[in-house]
């Protein structure tokens, strides 16, 4: 068996499949389109699902993939063991209702045997305990032997995800000898050691589950394979685990060279090696499909990767920062397959670096919350850590637990693990509970379906407003029906229409739709299934039967404002990457007849120069007049024009390119203007954050952006009446208020503190002494705590030597203050511990240090008693 890297691994089989009149696609990206039941694409047939649905037509019935994935429920135990890992590809062989199990398994054997050169003897195959048409291809076709072919229940070689499609299973094995086994004498196909890997896995989709478990069979079944190209590679290079394999090999030997260690000498060194090799692998890729970091969703996922990777090189003693280095390695070695790396090779590697020294402060403010919880324990004469705190640091600040359990116990406490575990399952069942709910979403589904693939729409609308069509179908109530009456909630399918549906961030057309004797108002046009235009509305008068001819009319004065907004967003787009740099990249749109809003990648907030010049950049493109070229071309020749293909979208062979004189280019699906002057005036509203590393800019175009502009005017107006100035000597005015109010709080300050001293002078004539120690306490009338602790500070130092507890009523609830002085503290004086009993008399709870402690009551009648409770507790501490 001749050793074979692992890129030449790809090209092979996807040559082998072309061989077989397969389409070769190139991979999705890993941020699912169009799929809101998952957060990255975790296998080669998940891109796929809308072909199986029959939601899309495929570009052809055969289609071979190498798809990038990432799969997180085991995080962490990558790197615990040499099996797991987070990214890898996935080989795949996909059959639309067209050939089946008598062409897919020994095609399989074929590439196995003849093009990777395996010893046929050593493959072994499972199958499902009842197919027996796929043991006959096997044994009787192929000639695989009895004694390697093992039937295995439903739980291993039956595919199901909830109803609708599914099959039985085959996969194949390679026995990689006695040497890796575990010398049990039952050790073969289906062991948990690992002498017999499993490499590829044949789904053979023939069933349909309906909602009574019924499997039905389908009248086209399909084929969907997958091949995990770091198995193979292992299996095609001798090596002992994924790790090892010529281009993760790459990556690992890097890192070891980075942090000067020898892989395979030290257990645990080699768990981080293992760790970081794989997270950069995910996180290069991640960023390179427009996933930023953030604090929930697939940007969780990859700020959690990231710092996990940090973690480790930390232990492994790498100084500085290092991440963004090896993540260069990782582009150099799959930069072949996939160009988008090396493209974007700039942008991964500076978000890299910045998240890395994000992360540094973060380590940092982690570190800061822990020993302060641990000195209030210590305080408290506790021993325990508590497990909430624990998990809180886990998951505000990427705080790994063993970390948090060797500081606390460097300072002799101990970390309540229970409560730690109760919180990290309680993480993982809301998680697990978000997968089961989403379930629903795999097969999705629209009302039309039952009338079947031809029952279509044709969208006509982007230069027609208004277009004869005929009503193929109606539902009301969520039921199919024939007819629709006066009052009815209607969604119609028309065979062609002029309302454009909801997508690529535009909103869908308003309008009505007439016949002789009614119309219908449309309120909304969404897609379904099979690019179907679902018009959403109220039939106002008259009645529509299915099969009826009606006129379709868009508003357009809502048309238009859409077509300003949508094409002012393209030329906002191209003035953001003037203007920020070419890292700007779409992170999500929406387009309506009343604004626009643009999301895009950036690690900061845009300052107000840099926002004037993107204003004054497209209103001079608006001024320039550009012609709006709009026209359809292959996507190699519109990527040779300089087209931007924007986030979100799926593009055919065939796209639509919209090119707004020599400014902008752009693959779009959308409705625009025809010359950019149409747009009229161009206005910013806001800039802001909405995620770590995206920004979102919402601006107004046309009769909008004036209404805008005159409104901002008038307020101009009113604040300059109210202010008695004119709008000219308006900012002179603020700037003589502000200074005048910056004087007056001055004086504000110098009184209270005047009042407080003469506070002070009053409540000193009332202290005692008690065994030597001069004590104050004292109710002071409507003191906030800044102000009662001031008091106390005044009277401590007056003092000199001794206690002071004060309390005061404000704003309904109680304040506390107890202090003393180092001497006092000495003696063994607590005011933490006074101050907490004294708190819990008013309804409250509090507590601090010995020598200075705070708390809130919410029982105001119950002061004066809580001031003697305390005056008595400060005796009994120093008696």
């Amino acid at each position: 068996m001749k050793p074979l890297g692992l890129n030449e691994i790809r090209e092979k089989y996807l040559e082998f499949f072309e061989g077989k009149d397969h389409l070769r696609l190139k991979s999705f990206p890993l941020v699912p389109i169009n799929d809101r039941s998952l957060l990255l694409i975790n296998s080669g047939m998940a891109p796929m699902k809308p072909y199986f649905t029959g939601d899309e037509v495929p570009p052809k019935k055969r289609v071979t993939t190498c798809q990038k994935c990432i799969r997180t429920p085991d995080i962490e135990n990558v790197g615990k063991t040499a099996r797991h890992g987070t990214f890898f590809e996935m080989l795949g062989n996909f059959s639309f209702g067209d050939y089946f199990k008598e062409e897919a398994i020994p095609w399989a054997w074929e590439f196995c045997t003849e093009v990777m050169g395996m010893p046929a003897e050593k493959i072994h195959i499972s199958i499902y305990l009842d197919d027996d048409e796929a043991y006959d291809i096997w044994h009787h076709d192929v000639g695989i032997p009895k004694e390697r072919i093992v039937r295995l229940g439903k739980e291993d070689n039956f595919w199901e995800h909830g109803l609708g499609p599914c099959g039985p299973c085959s996969e194949l094995y390679f026995d990689r000898g006695e040497e890796y086994g575990c010398d049990s004498p039952t050790c073969g196909v289906g062991c948990e050691c690992d002498r017999y890997i499993e490499f590829w896995n044949l789904v053979f989709t023939q069933f349909d589950k309906d909602e009574q478990g019924n499997y039905n069979p389908l009248e086209n079944p399909n084929i969907d394979t997958g091949m995990g190209l770091e198995r193979l590679a292992t299996i095609m290079q001798g090596v002992g685990t994924i790790f090892e394999v010529d281009t993760v090999g790459h990556v690992l030997n890097y890192i070891c060279q980075k942090a000067g260690v020898k892989y395979g000498e030290d257990a645990e060194d080699d768990i981080s090696i293992r760790v970081i090799t794989d997270h950069i692998r995910s996180v290069t890729f991640m960023i390179a499909d427009g996933v930023m970091p953030g604090n929930e969703g697939r940007g969780y996922v990859l700020r959690r990767l990231l710092r996990r990777a940090v973690r480790h090189g930390k232990l492994l003693g790498i100084q500085g920062l290092f991440l963004s280095d090896v993540a260069k390695e990782a582009i150099r070695v799959s930069e072949g397959a996939y160009p988008e790396l090396k493209e974007k090779q700039d942008f991964i590697q500076k978000l890299i670096r910045i998240e890395e020294e994000r992360f540094k402060e973060t380590i940092d403010q982690g570190l800061a919350l822990l020993n302060k919880e641990i000195d209030k324990i210590i305080e408290m004469e506790e021993s325990v850590f508590p497990g909430n705190g624990a998990f809180k640091l886990y998951d505000t600040f990427g705080f790994p637990i063993d970390l948090t359990k060797e500081i606390v116990e460097e300072r002799g406490l101990t970390v309540a693990i229970h409560e730690y575990e109760e919180a990290m399952q309680a993480q993982r069942d809301r998680a697990r509970q978000d997968r089961l709910n989403s379930d629903h979403a795999v097969w999705a589904d629209d009302p039309f379906n039952p009338l079947g693939a031809d029952a279509v729409s044709r969208f006509v609308g982007y230069d027609k407003l208004s277009v004869e069509g005929e009503i193929l179908g109606l539902v009301v109530n969520e039921r199919l029906v024939d007819q629709a009456n006066a009052g009815d909630e209607v969604i119609l399918l028309l065979d062609e229409t002029s309302f454009y549906a909801e997508s690529g961030g535009q909103t869908g057309d308003k309008g009505m739709i007439q016949n002789g004797n009614g119309e219908i108002e449309i309120n909304d046009c969404k897609k379904g299934s099979l690019n179907r235009h679902l018009h959403f509305g109220v039939v106002k008068s008259g009645s529509f039967k299915v099969g009826d001819t009606v006129i379709t009319e868009v508003d357009k004065k809502l048309r238009n404002a859409t077509e300003r907004n949508h094409t002012s967003t393209h030329m906002m787009h191209r003035a953001l990457r003037n203007v920020l740099g070419d890292h700007v990249e779409q992170a999500g749109s929406f387009v309506s007849p009343e604004r626009l809003r643009f999301d895009f990648n950036h690690f900061q907030a845009m300052t107000h120069e840099e926002i004037r010049q993107v204003e004054e950049m497209v209103n001079q493109a608006i001024l320039e007049a550009y012609d709006i070229d709009i026209f359809e071309t292959s996507i190699d020749q519109a990527k040779a024009l300089g087209a931007t293909a924007l986030f979100g979208e799926k593009y055919g062979e065939i796209v639509r390119v919209v090119k707004i004189g020599d400014y902008s280019t752009e693959l779009c699906g959308g409705c625009h203007m025809t010359n950019s002057a149409k747009a009229g005036m161009f206005k910013i509203i806001s800039e802001a954050g909405v995620a770590a590393g995206v920004r979102r800019i919402e601006a107004a175009t046309g009769f909008n952006a004036v209404n805008l502009v005159e409104k901002m005017d008038d307020t101009l107006l009113e604040v300059a009446g109210a202010l008695k100035t004119n709008p000219d000597q308006l900012l002179e005015k603020v700037h003589e208020l502000a200074e005048s109010n910056k004087h007056k709080e001055k004086t504000i300050a110098e009184l209270k503190q005047k009042f407080a001293g003469n506070v002070v002078l009053d409540i000193h004539q009332n202290m005692s002494i008690f065994a030597g120690v001069q004590i104050t306490v004292a109710d002071v009338e409507n003191l906030g705590m800044d102000e009662l602790r001031n008091v106390g500070d005044l009277l401590k130092d007056r003092m000199g030597s001794g206690i002071v507890l004060l309390g005061s009523s404000h704003d309904n609830k109680v304040n506390f203050i107890a202090m003393a002085t180092k001497d006092v503290v000495a003696r063994g004086f607590h005011a933490g511990k006074v101050i907490k009993e004294v708190a819990a008399v008013a309804g409250g709870g509090g507590g601090g240090r010995p020598d200075m402690a705070q708390a809130g009551g919410k029982d105001p009648e119950k002061l004066l008693e809580a001031l003697k409770k305390g005056e008595a507790l400060i005796q009994e501490q120093l008696n």
